[in-house]
């Protein structure tokens, strides 16, 4: 991957904002994607898509840091620089906490949101493969069913399959057939394979997180 197949994703509800960062951005060579509401972008945003995401605080229905948290709780990792008129030291904080590269107050310097653009895509070029193959891991996980799911979490936390059984009252050859199903989906070939991936995916000791 290399910096043409990143797009840089604008979600501001303001028109004039939208597009004189969409011309400054198409200078630099880069494709870029604008919407004008966090539901609007949810709705469209195709997570297997390389991309960083500027980001306006202020939306109607859904503010910017909702936003963040609900892209969290998707778990969709991508880059995010924040743009705010009104920045508060407790609202940068929680943008920081959630994992933003930046927060620039309006009216920003454009040179200085060409850097951190440029910051957010070499950042990116380093940690896509890990964020694809954790999604990978994700879409494979989204794929079990509620049961294999419960019984995933508890092969991966080093419970044997008689323990599993005794835990989810049922028999043993039950667990057998669920365990071999998991394998399957997670396309993985041995217990110690679906372990790395659940670390990997940060579902370990976390429950469902799709």
């Amino acid at each position: 991957m290399d910096k043409k197949d990143i797009t840089i994703f604008i979600v501001d509800d303001e028109p004039s904002i939208r597009d004189s960062l969409s011309q400054l951005i198409e200078l630099t060579e880069l494709k870029v994607k604008s919407y004008d509401s966090a539901i609007t972008f949810l709705e469209q945003y195709d997570s297997t898509q390389p991309g960083c995401l500027i980001l306006d605080v202020q939306l109607p229905y859904k503010d910017g840091l909702e936003l963040q948290d609900e892209l969290v709780q998707r778990n969709i990792d991508i880059p995010i620089i924040f743009l705010s008129g009104h920045a508060n030291i407790p609202l940068t904080s929680k943008a920081f906490r959630a994992g933003a590269v930046d927060f620039l107050e309006k009216p920003f310097d454009a040179n200085i949101l060409l850097d951190r653009i440029n910051e957010m895509i070499e950042r990116l070029l380093v940690t896509w493969p890990e964020i694809k193959n954790k999604k990978d891991i994700f879409e494979k996980y989204a794929h079990l069913t509620p049961r294999e799911k419960e019984i995933f979490m508890l092969i991966v936390n080093n419970h044997s399959n008689k323990q599993v059984a005794k835990i989810l009252n049922i028999s043993n050859r039950t667990v057998d057939v669920h365990r071999a199903h998991i394998m399957e989906k997670m396309q993985a070939d041995s217990l110690n394979t679906l372990i790395i991936m659940a670390m990997k995916a940060e579902i370990l000791n976390n429950g469902d997180p799709i």
